[in-house]
């Protein structure tokens, strides 16, 4: 039932959430804002829901829900360890200035939410899939909206 560009998208996107589960972990451990690190934890926890509801989608469409190594998702990966491993330098040299986390974690929604589109546009998505995208996707965009609006003071 399964073809490479479907099973392709849903790898990308369990390897990009799987990402911002580390990603936002790191960025609620490197913020001082009591608010701000609880709700960069809640975006992790929501992460963590959409692997596990993609893994379900993977498994039911014949997808191994680990396999990892297709050229986009390691390409994704190695975006995504670049994008980690700006965050710890900058966190470094602003010492975990709460601002430059939002900005990174901006930037990680933005790289985020282009996967889904690209998903998205995958031919012969299967229905439920496609809702489970668009539902998570429509979730990510309001989690970049809350970054984009929060201030930090």
């Amino acid at each position: 039932m399964t073809n490479e560009p479907i099973a392709r998208a849903l790898t990308g996107l369990l390897n990009i959430n799987r990402t911002s589960v580390k990603g936002y972990q790191e960025a609620a451990e490197a913020v001082q804002n009591p608010q701000l690190k609880a709700q960069l934890s809640q975006f992790s926890q929501q992460r963590a829901g959409f692997v596990s509801v993609l893994e379900q989608h993977a498994q039911q469409y014949g997808i191994a829900a680990d396999a990892t190594a297709t050229a986009e998702s390691l390409a994704t990966d190695a975006a995504a360890a670049l994008h980690r491993g700006w965050l710890d330098v900058k966190s470094l040299l602003t010492g975990h200035d709460d601002s430059s986390v939002l900005e990174a974690a901006k930037t990680g929604e933005a790289a985020a939410l282009k996967a889904y589109e690209t998903a998205l546009a995958t031919s012969g998505l299967p229905a439920g899939a496609q809702g489970v995208l668009q539902q998570q996707h429509g979730q990510i965009l309001e989690a970049k909206n809350w970054l984009e609006m929060h201030k930090v003071s």
